[in-house]
C-alpha cells in the first residue's frame, strides 16, 4: 500500500469516526430531551425577552408561544426598534388576546454598539424584573416548557445556557438545504463540542443570570465583539464558567428560502465565526463529507473497490447515520434529505473560502462591516438587508 493511500485511508477513517461520534453525542442528546423536565429552579422568576423585527414566514404562532408557557412564574418583554416594524402590531394583538399573561412591548433604540439585535436586547435587559433573563428570538417556536428547560440546563460552573434551533416546516428545496445545516450539521457539532466542555454560544436562546453577567462588565460587554453570542462564549470563558446547551427541542419553522437568501445567512454566520473563532473556523473546512468522499477515491484500493463503489458506500455511512439522527430527533426528514446534505457539503468549502475574503453583510436593514484584518472597527448604515 503507498504511502498516499496509507494518508488518504487514514483520514478517512479519522473523519468517519469523528462524524459517528459527533452523530452518537448528538442522539444521545435528543433521547435526554425527551425526558420530562425535572429539577431545574422551577420557584425562580424569569423573565423571557424576544427581540422582534419585522414578521416572517410562522412568525405570528412562534410569537404566540410566549403566551403558552407553562414556568409559574415569569413575565414575557417584547422589544422593538421601531414602533412602525410590521411585528408591533401583532405583538400588540396577542397582548390582548392573552390579558392573563404578564406580558409588556418596549420600543425604543438605544445605540451602545454596532449589532441592532444587541441594541434591541438592551431595554429588555433593563426593564426585566427578575435576576434570570433569556433572551429568544422572535422566529423560534417555544414549547410550554421551554423555561423549565433553559433552568434546569444551568448548573454550578454555568454562565450562559444556550440551545441551536432545530429547522422544521421548510417550504421548498432551499429550506430544506437550510434544514441540512442547521440540525445534522450544526446543532450536531454544537452538542459534540458541548459534551466536551466546549460549548459555544448561539444567539437563538441565551439565559444569563444577571449577577454573573453585570460582574463581566453587563450587557453592554456582549458588544465588544461583531455578535452577541460570540461575545458571551469569550465572557463566560474569561470568567471560568461554561457556556452549556438546553434542547434539542427548540424549533425554527422555516417555511419558504431561496438559494441567495440562504447562501448569505450561512456566509453571514461563517465570517463572524472566522473573526472571532479564526482557530476553530480554520477546521471547518474539514468537516463536511466533501473531503472524505474525495480521499475516498484514492483510498479505494485499499478495500478492494472500485472508487465509484467505495465512494458510494463511504456516502451511504454518512448520510445514513444523519438520517438516524434526525429520525431520533423528531427532526424534519424527507426523500430530498440526501441531496439537501449532498449540497451543504459542497457548499461548505464554498462558504469557508468566501468567509476569508469577505468583510462585512447584510442583516437587519443594515450593512455591517469591518477593516480588512478583523479588527474592532465596524461601521453599519443603511441597507436592504436579510434575517
Amino acid at each position: 500500500m503507498s504511502t498516499t493511500v496509507s494518508a488518504a485511508l487514514a483520514f478517512v477513517l479519522v473523519a468517519t469516526t469523528v462524524h459517528l461520534f459527533s452523530i452518537g453525542v448528538a442522539m444521545w442528546r435528543c433521547h435526554r430531551s425527551k425526558s420530562p423536565t425535572s429539577g431545574g429552579r422551577p420557584a425562580v422568576g424569569i423573565a423571557l425577552v424576544r427581540t422582534i423585527r419585522d414578521l416572517g414566514a410562522h412568525e405570528e404562532e412562534t410569537l404566540r408561544s410566549s403566551f403558552n408557557l407553562t414556568h409559574p412564574h415569569h413575565e414575557v418583554i417584547f422589544c422593538a426598534a421601531s414602533d412602525s416594524d410590521p411585528a408591533v402590531a401583532t405583538v400588540r394583538k396577542l397582548i390582548a388576546e392573552y390579558p392573563h399573561v404578564q406580558a409588556r412591548l418596549l420600543i425604543g433604540d438605544d445605540r451602545i454598539s454596532a449589532n441592532p439585535k444587541l441594541n434591541n436586547m438592551l431595554k429588555g435587559w433593563q426593564d426585566a424584573k427578575h435576576d434570570w433573563i433569556v433572551f429568544a428570538d422572535s422566529n423560534l417556536m417555544l414549547p410550554p416548557d421551554y423555561l423549565e428547560q433553559v433552568l434546569t440546563a444551568w448548573t454550578s460552573d454555568t454562565g450562559a445556557v444556550c440551545a441551536p434551533p432545530i429547522g422544521s416546516a421548510p417550504a421548498g428545496f432551499w429550506a430544506e438545504v437550510e434544514c441540512a445545516f442547521l440540525n445534522t450539521y450544526q446543532a450536531r457539532w454544537q452538542y459534540a463540542a458541548d459534551s466536551l466542555g466546549l460549548g459555544f454560544a448561539q444567539g437563538k436562546t441565551m439565559l444569563f443570570r444577571r449577577d454573573v453577567l453585570e460582574s463581566q462588565g453587563g450587557i453592554a460587554a456582549l458588544g465588544s465583539e461583531l455578535a452577541e453570542d460570540a461575545a458571551t462564549t469569550k465572557i463566560v470563558r474569561n470568567a471560568g464558567l461554561r457556556i452549556r446547551l438546553a434542547g434539542p427541542s427548540f424549533f425554527q419553522p422555516l417555511g419558504q428560502r431561496s438559494a441567495g437568501n440562504v447562501f448569505a445567512r450561512q456566509l453571514r454566520w461563517a465570517q463572524l465565526r472566522r473573526l472571532t473563532f479564526p482557530g476553530w473556523f480554520a477546521l471547518e473546512l474539514l468537516t463536511g463529507s466533501a473531503a472524505p468522499l474525495l480521499a475516498m477515491i484514492v483510498a479505494a484500493p485499499a478495500f478492494g473497490l472500485p472508487p465509484v463503489i467505495a465512494v458510494a458506500a463511504l456516502a451511504a455511512l454518512w448520510f445514513g447515520g444523519e438520517a438516524l439522527l434526525a429520525r431520533t430527533g423528531g427532526w424534519h426528514l424527507s426523500w430530498r434529505a440526501p441531496v439537501s446534505w449532498l449540497l451543504r457539503d459542497l457548499l461548505i468549502p464554498v462558504i469557508w473560502l468566501r468567509a476569508w475574503t469577505a468583510h462585512g453583510y447584510q442583516w437587519g436593514g443594515h450593512k455591517v462591516a469591518w477593516q480588512p484584518g478583523g479588527s474592532a472597527s465596524m461601521t453599519t448604515e443603511s441597507a436592504v438587508g436579510i434575517r
